[in-house]
């Protein structure tokens, strides 16, 4: 959804350029027998456009078509905004009762816990966490821990929902390099080990250098994306969205995963 919006207000945008380079007015072609007349209309009163000017005609032919594409699209804008605003509404209710809410919290952990007995308490074990920067740990996430973004609530609700046993920032020794992936994560079927790597400023070059470095250094160590290291991305133009979420637990962890 958030993809077809961007999708939409960038050619909305492209149309209203295009607009600018066009004349005013609007095109009537009226068939006369086997032939057809052009006309320009102001809103008042009709031009006769001679075939001579053929090219002018078919400006207000592009800008016609142009402001009904711009019309359908802005409808299906406001569409789109309409549903996302009230999903969001209901989704963040959800979400408050999962992380803001202790009773509830407690009430509902049973329906959202590994149906394995071992990965039940593999999550419930202590772990070696990452200790810095402690004040960047300021978003409530599920199972009452904190997170360092909004994305990463995102991910941590998916995956506890979906009942996928994680570790947030557990310890993970490559070669001689302690790193702490956002996200440590166990197959709910198979045990099997997954890391998950969400790089949220990709806009920023020297963000995205330490990140390719960071991919490297799994990959270096046998660990490769789409294989055992689940890797999202984004931009401030460009959020991750919950459906995008989904799908990738859908396809690393799904019923015929």
């Amino acid at each position: 959804m958030l993809s077809e919006k961007r999708r939409l207000e960038k050619e909305l945008q492209c149309i209203q350029e295009q607009l600018c380079q066009l004349p005013d007015g609007k095109l009537n072609c009226v068939h006369n027998g086997n032939r057809i007349k052009w006309y320009h209309s102001d809103g008042h009163s009709q031009t006769y456009i001679p075939k001579a000017q053929k090219e002018y005609a078919e400006k207000l032919a592009l800008r016609g078509y142009l402001l009904e594409l711009q019309k359908y699209d802005e409808k299906e804008n406001e569409a789109l905004n309409f549903y996302l605003r009230h999903t969001a509404e209901n989704q963040n209710k959800a979400m408050r009762l999962l992380t803001e809410n202790s009773a509830y919290q407690e009430l509902l952990a049973p329906f959202f816990q590994p149906m394995s007995q071992e990965l039940l308490s593999w999550v419930n074990s202590p772990y070696n966490k990452n200790n810095n920067y402690p004040d960047q740990l300021k978003y409530k996430a599920c199972k009452d821990e904190y997170v360092r973004s909004k994305s990463e609530v995102l991910i941590s609700m998916a995956l506890y929902t979906n009942k996928i046993p994680y570790r947030y920032e557990c310890e993970l020794t490559l070669g001689n390099v302690v790193i702490y992936p956002d996200f440590t994560i166990r197959h709910p079927r198979t045990g099997e080990v997954f890391y998950w790597e969400h790089f949220g400023m990709m806009d920023v070059p020297q963000y995205a250098k330490s990140a390719a470095d960071k991919i490297m250094l799994y990959t270096q160590n046998r660990i490769y994306p789409d294989e055992k290291l689940i890797t999202t991305y984004e931009t401030k133009e460009q959020p991750i969205d919950t459906g995008k979420i989904q799908k990738l637990i859908a396809y690393y962890f799904g019923e015929d995963s």
